[in-house]
């Protein structure tokens, strides 16, 4: 809903200010430079891109649309998941902790956290780690070094439309001069012609600068900052599991270890200790049925 109220805002200012100082609209409308200019700019995009790339783009602008991130719920959901697995580690053998780890799909502790299981990633990435820990000949700086380079990892690849958004917005102007070129060299076609036809087709070619510059820095721009601003953030659930399994492995009790991960949390979406208390006896009482 922001980026749509934003470009509202955005399209009604440029067009407004540009009417209320006696500009025409029609003037603007041409739509041969727009064919240009995003015809070009989507073929870059094609040619500089893998089709999962590509793919993955159209996914995270449709996350940035409905601001799709982890939110409080999310991160309670992911702590009540890595209480109740820490508690199981402690209390319950070996085999029936794996028994989860193995096939989260059809693990009845994984199945009541929906938000975790959703995830495919973020549920791996859980499990690897756990199991791990199950091993035991496993020290606590090895698996934190190997967590934070995966965690790196994924976000690399994570911020992959972010980079193809953004070098897009990046050759925009000069994909606008390029059409702008054309329409001069168009002008230049017709010297001979009347002040008004030669007038009408250098303001056409001028357009074609204008779209460019202002696609670029006015719409794709932020809507690649936006894409990396929410993806940014889908990754902190990482950092939430790694903090606290890391914690849990140096001989914090489950709920300490909680506390470790809380606090890697933004202020903005971090659940009071009081919910995070209330979310673990939840786990503890699934967990004791």
């Amino acid at each position: 809903m922001g980026i749509i109220i934003g470009l509202i805002v955005t399209f009604g200012c440029v067009l407004g200010g540009y009417m209320a100082m006696g500009g025409y609209v029609k003037v603007l409308w041409q739509p041969f430079e727009v064919v240009i200019i995003c015809g070009a700019a989507i073929g870059i995009f094609i040619v500089a891109n893998t089709m999962s790339a590509i793919k993955d783009t159209g996914k995270a602008m449709m996350e940035a649309l409905t601001n799709k991130v982890p939110g409080e719920d999310d991160y309670l959901e992911l702590l009540g998941l890595l209480h109740r697995l820490m508690r199981d580690l402690k209390s319950k053998p070996r085999n029936e902790v794996e028994a989860h780890i193995d096939n989260p799909e059809e693990s009845d502790i994984f199945a009541e956290y929906p938000a975790v299981l959703e995830r495919e990633d973020l549920t791996n990435f859980i499990c690897d780690y756990v199991r791990l820990i199950i091993v035991g000949n496993a020290r606590p700086h090895e698996v934190e070094a190997l967590m934070e380079e995966e965690i790196a990892t994924i976000k690399g690849d994570r911020l992959k439309p972010y980079q193809a958004l953004q070098n897009s917005a990046d050759g925009l102007p000069a994909i606008g001069i390029v059409a702008a070129i054309l329409g001069v060299i168009k002008a230049m076609g017709a010297i001979d012609q009347s002040p008004e036809i030669l007038g009408g087709l250098i303001a056409a070619a001028l357009v074609g600068s204008f779209l460019g510059i202002f696609l670029a820095y006015a719409v794709v721009g932020p809507i690649a900052t936006k894409v990396k601003g929410v993806r940014e953030k889908s990754v902190r659930l990482y950092y939430v599991a790694k903090q606290t399994l890391i914690a849990y492995m140096n001989g914090s009790m489950p709920q300490v270890a909680l506390e470790f991960g809380r606090k890697t949390i933004s202020a903005y979406y971090r659940p009071s200790l009081e919910d995070v208390e209330e979310e673990a006896s939840r786990a503890n009482e699934a967990q004791a049925a």
